[in-house]
């Protein structure tokens, strides 16, 4: 019996699309995998497992030799350094929302095969990929690398574990579908119309939180950003993220609640989330923030209602802190577009 993928572990199936990248440039594909110590694996078993690692390195050095950050996805080669400068142009953007919309913008620039369309809908931010050129035998790979380094921008621009409602591809469960459960955080639908990931809006107002001596330093190593789930490595920010979130609003747990659920110490917690490299103060910022957001969507309830609800004592704490977030008043985050994108008119 195969052994199930470890988090640590990727599809043969991936590198084996790397290495067809290496065939259509007529390039020896074997000091590369001598160099990121791919060894003693069946490369021609696309369910076999290579060590994420190893991985990692194949594609940084592929993109680097090739002068392509598609891999050989698109009619043209994307040369190196083209994702960097698209994202850095949505650096100066004030929320989420507008920092996507620019990237989807610039992407759609840099290849005519795909189009990306932002837009929103019942509450949802959806972002899909039109395909206007056959991407061949290196579809699947294009598609979730693509949706995957578009989750890991939304995660880095705001540093935030960007929860996914749904991600969409247009074509069988492969034999590795298992690895695309464990890229996405959500619901992995195959077979759909087209590939794209599915979100809360709320998520769209979140501030823009990094700048150019941060992407500097992000992009000496950028695989990481498309290989791994952004926050895979704080197991504990997650849970208590999860308690957060599933806490009655009025009623916000302390420190004594959450190490108590999560059957630890107090300073067992504090250590852990300190070690992971936040606090507690800073989790139950963040859920106040999203969870503002989605308050102030529904429009019938009064701001000072939405300040109790999100946690503060009066509205002018509420308006301060939501100012210091978003650059926006609650009432100017009112009367702006909902998510600030096309709204959809069908489900499409």
């Amino acid at each position: 019996m195969r052994k199930s993928l470890t988090r640590g572990e990727t599809p043969v199936a991936f590198v084996q699309a790397i290495l067809r990248a290496y065939e259509k440039r007529g390039v020896d594909p074997a000091p590369a995998l001598q160099a990121a110590g791919i060894r003693g694996v069946d490369l021609r078993d696309p369910v076999g497992h290579v060590a994420i690692g190893p991985f990692e390195e194949l594609a940084a050095r592929a993109m680097r030799e090739l002068d392509d950050e598609g891999l050989g996805w698109f009619s043209r080669p994307l040369p190196w350094g083209s994702y960097g400068m698209i994202l850095r142009a949505s650096l100066s953007s004030p929320t989420l929302g507008v920092a996507l919309r620019r990237w989807c913008r610039h992407h759609n620039l840099l290849t005519g095969d795909i189009a990306l369309t932002p837009r929103t809908l019942d509450g949802h931010a959806i972002i899909s990929v039109h395909e206007t050129a056959d991407l061949g035998d290196l579809r699947p790979f294009c598609l979730v690398s693509l949706l995957r380094n578009l989750h890991g921008i939304a995660c880095w621009l705001t540093d935030d574990r960007i929860l996914l409602t749904e991600v969409q591809f247009p074509f069988a469960a492969p034999p590795y579908a298992e690895a695309f459960r464990r890229m996405f955080p959500g619901r992995i639908g195959f077979d759909a119309p087209q590939a794209g990931i599915v979100f809360d809006a709320a998520w769209l107002r979140l501030p823009i939180l990094r700048d150019d001596e941060a992407l500097r330093q992000m992009l000496q190593n950028p695989i990481h950003l498309m290989a791994r789930i952004y926050r895979q490595d704080r197991p504990l920010s997650r849970q208590v993220e999860g308690l957060l979130i599933r806490a009655a609003s009025a009623a916000e747990p302390d420190a004594g609640a959450i190490a108590g659920q999560l059957g630890i110490s107090v300073r067992s917690l504090q250590r852990g989330l300190m070690e992971e490299g936040t606090s507690l103060l800073e989790l139950k910022a963040r859920t106040r923030r999203l969870r503002a957001a989605e308050l102030l969507r529904r429009r019938e309830l009064p701001i000072k209602r939405v300040a109790h609800l999100a946690g503060y004592r009066n509205e002018s704490s509420f308006s301060r802190a939501f100012r210091r977030w978003t650059g926006q008043s609650p009432a100017e985050f009112r009367r702006q577009d909902t998510a600030d994108w096309p709204m959809a008119r069908d489900g499409g």
